[in-house]
């Protein structure tokens, strides 16, 4: 993993995001901020375990410096992948940040219960998600120092 805002260093983000305008709208607000990033995205919870794992098709992947992960997905959803990675001692420091459009207390206390890292809630206006987006972005790439990072 690298040292989000460093210079000329990339970070390596998993989306999962089985919602074909969210994607969109996450690749915007990406693309007009300050770090260089890699966007990956999966659309359902199988095949975010295996880009996780370098699996099939992902066997070349790179290791996210972050997840961003859907509840709501097809096939697996979102608490089963974040359990999963709990479970997994080699997966557990991996950043996972709950984005969805879910704002029930029950959906926000059992992803903490699964030790999601943070729960951010999609704003429906599509202006509003990308200053969601953006505002991750400012944290957690340019604030927070991530697992693997070189001393200053």
């Amino acid at each position: 993993m690298t040292e989000p805002g460093g210079p000329g260093i990339a970070v390596d983000i998993l989306l999962v995001e089985d919602n074909p305008g969210d994607v969109r709208l996450t690749r915007e607000a990406f693309a007009d901020g300050r770090i260089a990033n890699t966007l990956h995205v999966t659309t359902d919870g199988h095949e975010a375990l295996d880009f996780l794992y370098q699996r099939g098709e992902y066997a070349d992947a790179p290791v996210p410096d972050v997840v961003l992960l859907d509840l709501n997905l097809p096939r697996m959803n979102g608490d089963e992948v974040l359990a999963t990675i709990r479970d997994d001692p080699d997966m557990d420091p991996l950043p996972v940040i709950v984005l969805t459009s879910s704002s029930a207390e029950e959906d926000i206390l059992k992803s903490y219960e699964l030790h999601a890292n943070a729960f951010l809630t999609k704003p429906v206006d599509p202006d509003s998600f990308i200053d969601r987006v953006r505002t991750f972005q400012e944290f957690w790439l340019e604030v927070v120092r991530l697992p693997g990072g070189e001393e200053e």
